[in-house]
């Protein structure tokens, strides 16, 4: 195992609900900054005034992932007057599934001793060996957990079967760098959507694009302005009339992508558009082929595509792409256009 893969995690965070209602952060180790600990608490389902109940939601917020999972107390327990709480753990990575499973184990553990105490010890373990046993509360290993599975872990093909051809819209964006928001009234629809998006560039394998938990605070969107092209995921339906964060509007409940009015020359359909949505839509639709394969099928294209631009560059030594040596080779203007921005987002322009 790489000694790195254990200097991932940061911290292991507890919030109570007690008889009284009352909802407080109590415990944390190591210590979280103060500015941090409150959009933790925003996300936590314990401190929002509906009552629905989520036992995990996921995000990100000034590059630090943070994984917030959430149980209800049955008696009896040593936990006499808690009704629920959620561990928070913070992590530089995105890994939804390692760390659920890390807070599982360090629930059954709060229920069962009722002190932090033993937490701590587990995630010290974790942090320091990368993995933490015990009989009765199940045992984790970080190894088991390799990112590609948590790339892989969403369904491109759910994405396709909604979107059909419009999809090609998504992977334009994305291609570009744009700014994509997504907005559903339930989070757990919006984080399995938003998290399946990056693999559409699969040769960035970038997942630091994605904030699939966003609220319409100061404090977040500051964070999200500073993130040139991103996935940006909204319960809140008020984001459709904040232009100013997007470029392509992805409104999940409704099935509608809409294009924003700014981007809407970078993001000009053409020819080369309309084949590579028919191939997509062709290998998503294909029952034999699995997601991963659907996701590699993509890549290819990709590949295939960024190997032309890349033969497109000047002969001269650094290697780079100038419109006027595009238009010498008399594209259709959609495709000059796409190829143009594509040369940008993949900094191979020269200003």
């Amino acid at each position: 195992m790489a000694a790195t893969d254990t200097q991932l995690l940061l911290s292991v965070g507890l919030i109570e609900r007690d008889v009284n209602a009352d909802t407080l952060w109590v415990w944390s180790y190591p210590s979280v900054d103060s500015h941090l600990r409150q959009v933790l608490l925003s996300k936590c389902c314990l401190t929002q005034d509906s009552r629905d109940f989520h036992t995990l939601v996921f995000g990100q917020f000034c590059r630090t992932w943070y994984y917030i999972t959430t149980v209800e107390v049955q008696e009896p327990t040593a936990l006499n007057k808690v009704t629920h709480f959620s561990i928070v753990v913070t992590a530089k990575d995105f890994n939804p599934e390692k760390y659920a499973a890390l807070s599982r184990i360090l629930c059954r553990m709060y229920i069962k001793h009722g002190s932090p105490v033993k937490m701590m010890e587990a995630y010290i373990a974790v942090l320091t060996k990368g993995i933490c046993q015990s009989d009765e509360n199940g045992s984790f290993l970080i190894k088991d957990y390799d990112v590609r599975k948590a790339y892989l872990a969403g369904s491109v093909k759910d994405v396709v079967s909604q979107f059909g051809m419009e999809t090609i819209i998504l992977y334009t964006a994305l291609m570009l760098k744009k700014r994509i928001v997504v907005h559903h009234p339930r989070i757990e629809a919006l984080l399995e959507f938003t998290r399946v998006l990056p693999a559409l560039t699969w040769h960035r394998k970038d997942w630091s694009i994605l904030h699939p938990y966003v609220h319409l605070t100061d404090t977040e969107v500051d964070d999200l302005k500073r993130c040139p092209g991103y996935i940006a995921g909204f319960v809140d339906p008020e984001v459709s009339n904040r232009s100013d964060l997007f470029d392509v509007y992805v409104n999940l409940p409704d099935s509608i992508i809409t294009v924003s009015q700014s981007a809407k020359e970078a993001m000009a359909m053409g020819k080369l558009h309309k084949d590579i949505g028919q191939l997509i839509v062709q290998s998503a639709e294909d029952a034999e082929r699995s997601d991963s394969q659907v996701i590699k099928d993509i890549s290819v294209k990709t590949k295939e595509i960024l190997s032309n631009l890349v033969s497109l560059a000047d002969e001269r030594e650094d290697g780079k792409i100038t419109l006027e040596g595009l238009k010498q080779h008399h594209f259709p203007p959609a495709t000059e256009n796409f190829l143009f921005h594509l040369a940008a987002a993949e900094q191979l322009l020269r200003i």
